[in-house]
């Protein structure tokens, strides 16, 4: 129910529990408030709950108490607002909407702010829609940002979607949608591209937010292009002087703590160094792996580790519930705690610390002693959903040949791998041919690349070749997870062993699989889109370690090598990627031939 529709209804219920004249459903009792919208820390508070939302917050809610009140008693624990993630990419955990919940109730999370940039690469505005029905049914609140830039990079890859003007004008009519998703084509907005500034346009005509991503250092007339164009947050700043430029521009910073992306202590300099005032700064995972989830937590973790790089404990809580509320709009219904909002509070015995004890969602006692203790939704998935991934036939060694004509040797064009960094380098080498074809070369660390197109499906096979891996011996990695167009990636050694993962990986409905010895040695499961488990996200990140641990099995050492292969299609991050139309010169913006000859 949102806010209006409720005050319409149920104001006075609120009236009368604040009055005693009704019993509150639930009251935290004897908690230091942590005051969000003042700044303060208010001790010996009680916070009384009806029909979801709070109805009182003061020294004594005993008259609100009745027969069937849940007590909780606080004890002196500080109240905190529910926390919310101001941005992230769901399917980047690899898990459902119901089992990322599942994962991030326990560290206090009550909502979300969600881009399923991912899915509607692969399904369109149907897959948007299958994120926003499960978003609807959590017992947190899950909003839903409409994506903008499918594909990602037109005229250079086949997509599994294509997304527009009119679909963005049809997603701002649904419940549940609370903006555009980032708009990644920033030299479309500055240099006044037709598409991008008609789905700007269509989200300020429907009064919501539009998300940001300008991926440059350049602060110059391009950047103030974008920021005039209308995006209202971004979240790519990696630097000091990127904070600083945005917050001035009256931009929300969102400084990113996620698996990948470590922006805040750069940032966070703007507001503890420089004094600007924080109300401009919000924390965000953008991308977090199930792994990090399981093991390291969710905005409790960026919190912990906003205050660790110097922030007060309050202005960090700040920067995760009431300014992200403020930004999208929503702080009447969440990110403060106070009458009128949602009953959404997290209890901790120390803000620095910052281990949540017990979380109260929508009014609910919703988890405490380690257990949540609401429902969380259970649903089958359509057929469509779990069947992605398509090939017309099986593959053979002969779909990875890369031909080679009569020469005895040629000079490759290859995908030279940096370690721990999305861009690639652009790398010559010299190749002997052998009966007409180029195989790998263990010796100098070559593997073949192959990109397969597994949407339409045309069986196409765009072969290339990469450098740094370091495979020792013949083996294969496959995956389905290739942002953005998630077409699927192989990698291998071996011309046998690629086909056995590709075929292994179409068999399973995608996910990602690694093959030595004609053997499967792992794999992750992810048949919803080729992107997201069924299971939790305990099960994805035991199912993880089994990939990583295959991958040292074949010689690499790489610190994320599912990931560095996951952006080896991505024509829109220097210098060279693959694709099923060719390989591209990323600087250039324009297909070049792997094989210098050709």
């Amino acid at each position: 129910m949102g806010m209006d529709s409720f005050w319409l209804q149920n104001a006075r219920e609120l009236v009368d529990c604040a009055m005693g004249r009704l019993p509150a459903h639930l009251i935290i009792k004897n908690g230091q408030w942590v005051c969000v919208q003042t700044g303060e820390i208010i001790p010996k508070t009680d916070v009384a709950m009806r029909a979801k939302r709070i109805a009182y917050v003061g020294e004594d809610a005993s008259h609100t108490i009745g027969p069937k009140t849940v007590v909780i008693d606080a004890d002196g624990q500080y109240l905190v607002p529910g926390l919310l993630d101001g941005h992230v990419h769901i399917e980047s955990g690899m898990v459902t909407v119901t089992e990322f919940v599942r994962a991030v109730l326990p560290h206090g999370t009550t909502g979300l702010f969600i881009d399923p940039h991912e899915i509607a690469n692969v399904f369109g505005l149907r897959g948007v829609r299958l994120m926003v029905d499960d978003a609807a049914l959590q017992p947190v609140h899950v909003f839903v940002q409409m994506p903008s830039c499918v594909p990602s990079a037109p005229g250079f890859e086949t997509p599994g979607a294509v997304l527009g003007p009119k679909d963005v004008t049809e997603a701002m009519t649904w419940p549940g949608i609370i903006g555009l998703g980032e708009m990644m084509d920033f030299p479309g907005v500055y240099e006044g591209d037709d598409k991008v500034h008609a789905e700007m346009s269509a989200t300020r005509a429907a009064g919501k937010v539009i998300g940001g991503h300008y991926a440059s250092p350049d602060l110059g007339r391009r950047f103030h292009g974008y920021v005039a164009g209308g995006p209202q947050d971004d979240h790519e700043g990696t630097r000091l002087e990127d904070a600083v430029a945005r917050a001035r521009q009256g931009m929300k910073v969102m400084m990113r703590y996620g698996s990948a992306w470590h922006d805040v202590a750069a940032q966070v300099k703007a507001v503890t160094e420089l004094g600007l005032s924080s109300r401009q700064f919000l924390l965000c995972a953008d991308d977090i792996l199930s792994e990090t989830l399981v093991n390291e937590g969710h905005m409790d973790r960026i919190i912990r580790h906003a205050i660790a790089e110097g922030l007060d404990p309050m202005t960090a809580i700040q920067m995760a519930t009431i300014n992200t509320a403020e930004h999208f709009g929503v702080s009447r219904e969440i990110g403060l705690i106070a009458p009128g909002r949602f009953g959404d509070v997290v209890l901790v015995k120390d803000l620095r610390d910052f281990q949540v004890e017990t979380v109260v969602a929508r009014g609910k006692l919703a988890y405490q002693k380690k257990t949540i203790l609401v429902a969380l939704p259970e649903r089958e998935y359509p057929e469509w959903a779990v069947r992605s991934v398509h090939f017309p036939r099986p593959l053979s060694a002969a779909s990875f040949r890369l031909g080679a004509g009569g020469s005895q040797e040629v000079l490759a064009n290859v995908i030279g791998i940096i370690e721990n960094q999305a861009p690639t380098r652009h790398l010559l080498f010299k190749m002997t041919v052998k009966d007409g074809e180029i195989y790998p070369d263990l010796a100098r660390d070559i593997a073949k690349l192959a990109l397969v197109e597994r949407h339409r499906p045309t069986g196409q096979v765009r072969v290339g070749l990469v450098h740094g891996f370091g495979f020792k011996i013949p083996c294969a990695v496959a995956t389905t997870v290739a942002h953005d167009s998630h077409q699927m990636l192989v990698a291998g050694t071996d011309e046998t062993q690629m086909a056995i993962a590709a075929n292994h990986l179409e068999s399973i409905g995608g996910g990602q699989v690694i093959v030595a010895n004609n053997t499967v040695i792992g794999e992750i499961r992810l048949p919803i889109a080729g992107l997201m488990s069924t299971g939790s996200a305990q099960q994805v990140a035991d199912e993880t370690a089994s990939l990583l641990e295959g991958f040292k099995q074949c010689g690499c050492t790489l610190n994320n090598p599912n990931m560095q292969l996951s952006l080896l299609g991505l024509p829109v991050i220097p210098e060279l990627r693959l694709t099923d139309l060719g390989l591209v010169d990323v600087n250039r913006f324009d297909f070049i031939p792997v094989l210098q000859h050709e």
